[in-house]
C-alpha cells in the first residue's frame, strides 16, 4: 500500500475519531468577568430532578424597547444553560399580542414603559412573563423586580440579576412532591385574616397554610404540642392578648424541635385608626408576656415607639374647594420607611418597607447569629409610652436636633441552636417532646405587627405593596415573603437572589448629542477609506501596466 493511501486512511481514521470524540464529550465555557452563565451547585442539584419534559414559554417576543431586547438575549442564553444541563428542559418564545386576555387571566399582567428614542418619549406595553409546566403543574415567572428603581436601565440589571432565582424557585416548586405546611397562630387577639389577605394569598400559593388555635394548649397541651411540632413555619401577627405559661411552653418546644418561626409584634397599643377618627390618642405598653421568652433567644422589643425623618407619608384633609374635600399627602414621622440588609438575599432588592408606630429591638449576646434584616435612617427619636400622639403634630416643623437617636433596629433574623426558655426551670406541664436545644434553626422577629397588615377600599383587602390614599409602593409584601421563604428554604435556593451582575448600558443622553460624529465613524468614514484605497489601487495598476 502506498505512502498517499496510508496518509489519507489515518486521516480519515483521525476525524472519526475527532467526531466520535465531540459527541460523547461537551462542554460550554463561561468567560464572562462576573461568571453570569455558570450555574450554581443548587441549581444544578435542582435541575437533575427533572426527569420528563419542562415547558418553558417566555413571552418576550416581537416589537418592544430596544432596552428589552438586552433582557430577552440574556434570558434566552439563560435558559440554554439550563437546557444545557438537563436535556428535558424545552424553550419555546413567544409574541404575547394575540393572547393578552388569556395571559392576564393567568395573572401574567403587562407593563407599561415610557421608552425614550431620539429625544422623544413614548408609551409601549410587554408582558415579561414566562410560563413553566410539565403537565401536571404550572408556575408564571415575573421577568421584571417589583422593587421600585431609578431608572429602567436599573431595573434591567436588577431582572438580570434575578433570572436564576425567579426561574429555578418556580422551577423547584413544580418538582416539589410534599409542600411545607405553614400555619397562622390564633387565640391571643392576632390580626384578622382580611387585614393579611395580600400576605397570606402569596405565601398560599406556594405552601399548605392552615390556622393553628394555640389556646387549645389549655383543654389538651400534650396533644396541642404534637400536632404543633408537625408544622413547619409558625407566624405570629400582631397578638394583642397575654400569652399563657402553657402556651410560651408549647411555643418554645415547637423552636426547640425544630419549627421555623415569624414574629410580628407591637409592645406599644397604638392605632392608627383611632387616632384618625379622634385626632389623638394614648400610647401605652402592650404587656405580651413574652419579654422572657425573647429574651433567652438573644432578642428584646423595647416598649418605645419610634420616630424618623424619613418616613411615609398619610392623607389628611387640608381644607374645601366647593363641595370637594381637598387632600394633601403628609409626612407622618411616626410610619418609619426603612431599607434592608443589602447583603442578604431576604432584603436585596427590596423597596422600602413602611412600618406603622414600630418598636426598637436590643440584641443581647449568645450562641445565636443574628443578622440585621430592616433599619431606620439615622434620623430617629425615641418616644417613651405611656405617652398622647396627636394627629395635628404632623403640622409642626421637625427640629433636626432632635432627632439623633441614630440607626434603629426594626427586624432581626436569629440563627444557630436555640437553648430553651424552660432548660432550667419548671415546666407548666409535662411533655415527652421536652427537648433543652434545636440545632441549626431560624427565628425572625420584627417589632411592628402592622407590617403585614393590608388596608380595605370597600369592604375588600388591598394590595400591600401600595398605598390606597397616597398611592405610594412599599417593599413590605415582598419582604415578608422573602422571609417565609428563607425561614422554609433547605437548599439555599433563596441565596441566589444575592447574585450581582455588572450590566454595561448605553448613556442615552450622550449617545443623542454625539450622535451626528459616530454615525459618520461607523457608516461614511468607512466608505471614504474603501473608495481612497480603491481609486489609489486603480491608479496604481493602470501606472504600471501602461
Amino acid at each position: 500500500m502506498s505512502k498517499k493511501s496510508l496518509y489519507i486512511i489515518g486521516l480519515f481514521v483521525a476525524l472519526l475519531f475527532l467526531n466520535f470524540i465531540n459527541q460523547s464529550i461537551y462542554k460550554r465555557f463561561d468567560l464572562t468577568a462576573d461568571k453570569r452563565y455558570t450555574l450554581s451547585e443548587t441549581t444544578k442539584s435542582i435541575l437533575s430532578e427533572i426527569n420528563k419534559p419542562l415547558f418553558i414559554t417566555v413571552y418576550l417576543e416581537g416589537d418592544f424597547p430596544s432596552e428589552f431586547k438586552r433582557l430577552q438575549i440574556e434570558t434566552r442564553q439563560f435558559l440554554e444553560e439550563l437546557a444545557a444541563e438537563n436535556n428535558n428542559i424545552k424553550i419555546n418564545f413567544e409574541n404575547p399580542d394575540d393572547q393578552r386576555e388569556a395571559l392576564i387571566k393567568k395573572g401574567m399582567m403587562p407593563n407599561q414603559l415610557t421608552v425614550e428614542e431620539d429625544g422623544k418619549l413614548s408609551e409601549a406595553i410587554i408582558f415579561p412573563w414566562a410560563e413553566i409546566s410539565n403537565n401536571d403543574k404550572f408556575k408564571i415567572v415575573s421577568l421584571l423586580p417589583t422593587a421600585i428603581v431609578a431608572s429602567q436601565e436599573e431595573q434591567l440589571q436588577k431582572a438580570i440579576e434575578n433570572l436564576e432565582y425567579s426561574f429555578l424557585s418556580a422551577i423547584n416548586g413544580i418538582l416539589e412532591k410534599n409542600q411545607k405546611n405553614v400555619v397562622l397562630l390564633t387565640g391571643n387577639g392576632e390580626l384578622q385574616d382580611i387585614y393579611q389577605y395580600s400576605f397570606l394569598s402569596e405565601v398560599s400559593k406556594k405552601y399548605r397554610l392552615t390556622k393553628f388555635p394555640l389556646d387549645s394548649v389549655a383543654s389538651n397541651p400534650q396533644q396541642t404540642l404534637k400536632d404543633l411540632t408537625s408544622v413547619d413555619l409558625a407566624i405570629i401577627t400582631k397578638p394583642t392578648e397575654k400569652f399563657t405559661e402553657q402556651e410560651k411552653f408549647t411555643l418554645d418546644q415547637y423552636i426547640t424541635n425544630g419549627g421555623k418561626t415569624l414574629w410580628m409584634l407591637d409592645n406599644v397599643q397604638a392605632d392608627q385608626d383611632s387616632l384618625l377618627a379622634t385626632g389623638k390618642m394614648l400610647a401605652y405598653p402592650r404587656d405580651l408576656n413574652l419579654t422572657d421568652l425573647l429574651f433567652s433567644y438573644g432578642v428584646r422589643i423595647n416598649a418605645t415607639i419610634i420616630k424618623d425623618l424619613y418616613a411615609a407619608q398619610i392623607a389628611l384633609a387640608t381644607g374645601t374647594v366647593g363641595n370637594q374635600t381637598q387632600f394633601q399627602n403628609l409626612d407622618w414621622f411616626y410610619h418609619p420607611l426603612v431599607s434592608g440588609n443589602p447583603y442578604h438575599p431576604i432584603t436585596k432588592n427590596v423597596g422600602n418597607v413602611r412600618l406603622q408606630f414600630a418598636n426598637q429591638i436590643d440584641t443581647l449576646k449568645n450562641n445565636l447569629k443574628k443578622t440585621p434584616l430592616l433599619v431606620s435612617s439615622p434620623l430617629t427619636r425615641k418616644v417613651g409610652t405611656p405617652t398622647i400622639i396627636e394627629l395635628q403634630s404632623i403640622a409642626e416643623e421637625p427640629i433636626e436636633e432632635d432627632y439623633t437617636a441614630g440607626n434603629q433596629l426594626f427586624a432581626v433574623l436569629l440563627e444557630g441552636d436555640f437553648n430553651s426558655a424552660y432548660k432550667n426551670r419548671i415546666k407548666p406541664y409535662n411533655s415527652s417532646l421536652f427537648k433543652e436545644k434545636a440545632s441549626n434553626n431560624k427565628m425572625i422577629v420584627i417589632a411592628d405587627g402592622d407590617v403585614a397588615r393590608n388596608q380595605i377600599l370597600k369592604g375588600k383587602p388591598t394590595d400591600l405593596s401600595r398605598d390606597k390614599w397616597t398611592n405610594q409602593e412599599f417593599g413590605n409584601k415582598d419582604f415578608l415573603i422573602n422571609t417565609v421563604d428563607y425561614l422554609l428554604d433547605d437548599s439555599g435556593l433563596i441565596n441566589l437572589r444575592n447574585k450581582t451582575l455588572k450590566i454595561n448600558t448605553l448613556d442615552k443622553q450622550k449617545a443623542y448629542k454625539e450622535r451626528t460624529f459616530w454615525q459618520f465613524l461607523n457608516v461614511i468614514l468607512p466608505l471614504i477609506i474603501l473608495g481612497v484605497f480603491g481609486l489609489s489601487f486603480h491608479y496604481l495598476r493602470k501606472r504600471k501596466y501602461t
